[in-house]
């Protein structure tokens, strides 16, 4: 049986998200965020770094365009996110060494996207046994690098 994921830091981030007038997926394609995570600027597409992530290393890609849903992306942005993808993977590889990677789309409320009327992928490194007991047991994250070193050390690496 499929153990449930326990995540109640990310309650804060919801019902902020619920109030905010502005979505913080445009202020970043746009430029206008205090302390950009954006670690790639492309033509169609940005990825960034997670302000509460799941891990180190957990990025966003989105489209610069304020899009809710797949189907409306456009062929030519969905290139460009599958490209980004490729080389999210390339660059936290050679930078983190992670066992293994999640990739997920949270389409809708329901489904847990946080901003939902914006649509973004998720990109968290994994590695073996890193389910770790510290959120569950003491309400917790470990997160051994803060994000604008890693946003730093991501765009150093971070493919042409």
């Amino acid at each position: 049986m499929p153990k449930p994921l326990w995540a109640p830091w990310r309650l804060e981030y919801v019902a902020q998200a619920d109030g905010l007038p502005d979505c913080p997926l445009c202020a970043e394609a746009a430029g206008e965020a205090a302390d950009s995570l954006v670690v790639h600027r492309g033509t169609r597409a940005l990825a960034l770094l997670n302000k509460y992530p799941y891990a180190s290393g957990h990025l966003m890609l989105a489209p610069n365009a304020h899009v809710g849903e797949l189907e409306e992306l456009g062929d030519d942005t969905a290139l460009e996110l599958h490209r980004l993808s490729v080389h999210a993977l390339q660059a936290l590889g050679s930078l983190y060494r992670p066992d293994g990677f999640n990739l997920g789309w949270n389409i809708g409320r329901a489904a847990g996207a946080g901003i939902p009327g914006h649509a973004h992928m998720h990109l968290v490194p994994r590695w073996a046994g890193d389910t770790s007991f510290m959120p569950v047991l003491g309400d917790v994250k470990v997160i051994p690098e803060h994000l604008l070193e890693t946003r730093d050390r991501l765009r150093q690496v971070w493919p042409d």
